[in-house]
């Protein structure tokens, strides 16, 4: 007995402690053997274990739970409802098809939810319910063709969503009903035919909307009126848009607008000067080809314009005039010849210029680029002469303070060869002026009025292309003085010419007057369906008049028929010969028919 008790003391302590290492660590549970819960803590990846099913045994207190690349194919009601402190869930590239109501009750904690790369096909009511702190929800790569009304009602805190690369069709204008959180809105690369205005305006709080690669024609007018706290849009790659209508852009206060890769073919003036907000603006591979004077001057606090790789083949004077914080362009592989420094409010505080890959002429036009390129940010190709062929390929890098003769120089521009300089053309004729010049870079033509009135190229007396001036039926208010001037950068040249109008003497003897208006030639005459209905009417009537004449005098014969004799008895006696009075004077009885 003594020896036992004394067997039994001399026990190590050690084989208690052991048990306590062995019993499963309170509510943390144990990691699946398919599992990696040593990677990161609070972390289990199980991706990429060719898994049907979720695994079971997971920690409860697991905070982020990877099962992408598995073969997943459906989550049943309460699967991981044990999992409270969740938040981040990675279901990607599974072989999902639909989600049950109730497939996430449970998980209160839950931040991020990726689903992208399943089969997914509808997204209706109940299926994110037990979501109530969800923040980020993408759902690219699936087949989704419908939104239902409803699909994310019970996403409360959801700020940021993902729908791209599905089969989406259809949005219904209650799709996006509850997302009173949501600040990201992407939709990319879907069948869409028309922008979901309806199901957009439930987004009260959106602020950055990105259309991407959708066959889009237009954007109609007011589509994004509900979206008043919009500051970032982005338009991507619709190759049907050729034009923004005026008010497409209506209700909308953007800071940050991106229409690239389009099909626009001038700036969308009309649509963006209620925009005065608007600090970027990039028009990037659009087939654009010049930037005019003054038009965007409404946007008062625009700083960037970028619009690379599109079609500019000028950049017109006073172009970004008003735009006092202006201080970035982009216009780097375009067909500019020069850009110069009047285009600009201030050059000095222009800090970045993209403008490689054009085919620049370098001459005087850029001797300001020349002043400034030690303090331009040109990015990491600064722009190089094209032209001419002693400097074809230095970069404005290389040159130094003091340049060479001949070096960014122009040549004034001078009148070679004009038309006659006295013109006379009779009233209701024709006359023509012509004036052309010579210069470094090519001058323009323009022609003007003593009285400082610029003629235009369009209407009765206009400006042809290549500078020759053409009155149309030339009037006697015509005559007088025309001013063709010659100019460039380096200068200008002018010349005086007349032109005198013949007063015509119509055949009757009168003067002609322009005050007088000739009676109208009457065109031919046609009749409209209704004007041939009553031409009938009126013919009609008399031939239906004459009709019932007839009829009537019909009538009145057929009621005397029977009472009327046809035939009548009458003597005949025959006269006696001349000179015989005993012969003759037979009386004969006839009837008549």
């Amino acid at each position: 007995m003594a020896m036992a008790t004394a067997r039994k003391r001399a026990w190590p302590p050690w084989p208690p402690l052991l048990f306590l290492f062995l019993l499963p660590g309170g509510s943390c549970g144990g990691c699946p053997a398919v599992c990696d819960c040593t990677s990161q803590p609070r972390a289990v990846f199980c991706a990429h274990r060719r898994l049907e099913a979720v695994p079971g045994g997971l920690p409860l207190d697991t905070e982020l739970l990877d099962l992408s690349g598995n073969r997943l194919w459906g989550l049943q009601r309460g699967m991981l409802s044990r999992l409270g402190l969740l938040r981040e869930l990675d279901l990607s590239y599974n072989q999902l098809s639909s989600l049950e109501p109730g497939a996430f009750h449970g998980l209160q904690s839950l931040l991020t939810l990726r689903l992208q790369g399943n089969r997914l096909r509808i997204m209706g009511p109940g299926s994110f319910s037990g979501l109530p702190a969800l923040r980020l929800l993408d759902l690219r790569l699936n087949q989704i063709v419908l939104f239902l009304d409803g699909a994310f009602g019970e996403l409360g805190s959801l700020q940021q969503l993902e729908v791209g690369d599905n089969h989406l069709v259809f949005v219904a204008p209650g799709a996006f009903a509850g997302l009173a959180k949501l600040s990201t809105l992407t939709l990319e690369r879907c069948n869409l035919s028309t922008v979901p205005g309806p199901a957009l305006a439930r987004l009260p709080t959106l602020v950055a909307l990105r259309l991407r690669e959708l066959d889009i024609r237009r954007l109609p007018a007011g589509a994004l009126r509900g979206l008043g706290q919009l500051k970032e849009l982005e338009i991507h790659h619709w190759p049907s848009l050729e034009a923004l209508e005026p008010g497409s852009l209506a209700g909308l206060n953007l800071s940050n607008l991106a229409i690239t890769r389009c099909n626009l073919s001038s700036v969308p003036f009309q649509a963006l000067h209620h925009l005065s907000f608007l600090r970027v603006l990039d028009l990037s591979q659009n087939p654009i080809s010049a930037i005019p004077a003054r038009r965007l001057s409404p946007l008062v606090r625009l700083q960037e314009l970028r619009m690379s790789g599109a079609c500019l083949t000028s950049i017109a004077a006073h172009a970004f005039h008003g735009l006092t914080a202006f201080h970035l362009l982009d216009v780097a592989d375009n067909a500019l010849q020069t850009l110069e420094e009047t285009a600009f409010p201030a050059p000095d505080k222009l800090v970045t210029l993209r403008l490689s890959g054009n085919p620049l002429t370098c001459d005087c036009r850029l001797l300001w680029l020349l002043r400034l390129r030690r303090r331009l940010d040109f990015g990491a190709s600064p722009p190089a002469c094209a032209g001419p062929r002693h400097v074809q390929g230095k970069s404005l890098r290389e040159f130094s303070d003091i340049l060479p003769p001949g070096h960014f120089t122009c040549q004034p521009a001078l009148i070679r060869k004009s038309g006659p300089r006295w013109v006379i053309a009779e009233e209701g004729g024709h006359a023509v002026f012509s004036c052309s010049g010579d210069g470094d870079p090519a001058p323009t033509v323009s022609w003007m009025r003593p009285q400082g009135a610029w003629l235009g190229r369009a209407g009765r007396v206009r400006v042809l292309e290549d500078g020759t001036l053409e009155i149309r039926s030339v009037q006697l208010q015509d005559r007088g003085a025309y001013i063709c001037v010659v100019s460039n950068v380096a200068g200008n040249d002018s010349l005086k010419t007349w032109l005198e109008v013949i007063q015509v003497e119509p055949p009757n003897g009168t003067l002609s007057d322009p005050n007088i208006t000739m009676p109208a030639i009457p065109g031919p005459f046609f009749l409209d369906s209704r004007g041939v209905a009553m031409v009938l009417a009126v013919g009609f009537l008399p031939f239906l008049t004459s009709v019932t004449l007839c009829f009537g005098l019909i009538a009145l014969w057929s009621k005397g028929k029977g009472r009327v004799k046809h035939h009548m008895n009458f003597d005949f006696v025959a006269p006696r010969p001349s000179g015989d009075k005993n012969s003759g004077g037979n009386r004969v009885t006839a009837k008549l028919f």
